[in-house]
């Protein structure tokens, strides 16, 4: 079987010769740890992203199947994006930089995580009108149709490819930061906000009809949110689903129109409130269901709604920073999971520094002896 067929065939209940070994990337500093650990050769640590050659290579170096997350889709965020630019240096030597989102961070020296957030631009029907709605607007050359139109012939045969459908509401949150969000809702232009996210939406909502209208096939859809943290939702789930759920099920209902019935949603943090907004209009794959310190959220998901609940990922991938007996471990549980059906056993997110080489291998060796 190729791991198209094995990955599809697991998302249907369909049997398979074995459970593919799947994988969502790296994060950039480890690929330079084992480069100069002398566990991969330099060239593949740089220049590497999800689905490209370097990353495939990688795989069969490693022997991982595939990573996850060969999307494709348009130019459906912010156009043009703002101009990144240096605003203010500190005493301490941190920087205050406008990003492409409107967000103002705090760049500080040395560090590699995510900046913190200063100031927004996105503060008023006025910004919005003027400096972000012109940027949300639909326009044909957000997809090129001429690369969908050859699409079928020139896409890899042997992984699931993926349609990108974009974000509703995880993009808003990243030009408006999340105190800048929560103003916004509770907004004295009661209607803000909501204008906000549907201006937006329509534009993605066009940006991904375009692409299925030139007869492209994918084998699942996929959207990206980030909207909750280790304590659930950045925003309360009755908001959350009065402005977000219609934009769910359009984009859904658009994606069975053209025969794509696995679509995945990449969430980080607890997600359990927002699941139901997310099942109720067409979204059926957690993807990566971050572990972190809450604990599993796929098995409470599947006997909460069903065996419709489909999974990819669920692997505390913080094991594979530790010994072989913890890797163990989350293979066993893996199995577990995986003997429920409709769940391929995938690191929870991105490996991070610290990883060890070694065990990698050997967790993706040991998943293609997994067995239903």
């Amino acid at each position: 079987m190729t791991n198209r067929e094995r990955a599809m065939n697991i998302l249907h209940y369909r049997p398979v010769d074995r459970f593919p070994a799947v994988h969502f990337g790296y994060w950039g500093e480890l690929l330079t740890e084992w480069a100069e650990q002398g566990k991969i050769p330099k060239e593949l640590s740089v220049g590497n992203w999800d689905g490209s050659e370097k990353d495939m290579e990688l795989d069969k170096l490693i022997g991982w199947d595939f990573n996850w997350y060969h999307c494709t889709g348009s130019n459906n965020g912010l156009s043009p994006r703002f101009q990144s630019k240096e605003l203010e240096v500190l005493p301490d030597g941190s920087r205050r930089v406008l990003n492409g989102d409107g967000i103002i961070e705090r760049h500080k020296p040395g560090v590699t995580s995510i900046p913190s957030e200063d100031d927004y631009l996105l503060k008023d029907r006025e910004a919005f009108e003027t400096l972000f709605l012109p940027k949300m607007q639909y326009a044909p050359e957000r997809v090129n149709t001429d690369y969908y139109k050859h699409f079928n012939e020139t896409r890899p045969q042997d992984v699931p490819v993926g349609l990108h459908l974009g974000s509703v509401m995880g993009d808003i949150r990243n030009m408006t930061s999340v105190v800048g969000m929560s103003y916004l809702i509770y907004d004295e232009d009661e209607e803000l906000f909501a204008d906000i996210v549907d201006a937006y939406a329509d534009m993605q909502y066009q940006c991904a009809k375009a692409i299925l209208e030139t007869g492209a096939k994918f084998d699942f859809a996929h959207f990206w949110e980030d909207i909750c943290f280790k304590n659930g939702p950045l925003i309360a789930p009755d908001i959350f689903d009065e402005l977000a759920g219609k934009h769910y099920k359009k984009r859904c209902d658009l994606c069975h129109e053209y025969g794509i019935d696995i679509i995945s949603l990449d969430c980080d943090g607890v997600t359990e409130k927002l699941l139901p907004t997310w099942f109720a209009n067409g979204v059926n794959t957690m993807f990566p269901i971050e572990v972190g310190v809450w604990g599993d959220q796929f098995e409470p998901a599947r006997k909460k709604f069903g065996p419709g609940m489909l999974g990819v990922g669920g692997m505390d991938k913080t094991a594979l920073r530790k010994d072989k007996a913890a890797v163990d471990a989350e293979i066993e549980r893996m199995k577990r999971l995986a003997s429920m059906g409709g769940f391929i056993p995938c690191p929870d997110h991105r490996l991070m520094p610290g990883t060890k080489f070694e065990l990698v291998q050997y967790y993706a060796e040991e998943i293609k002896k997994i067995r239903i």
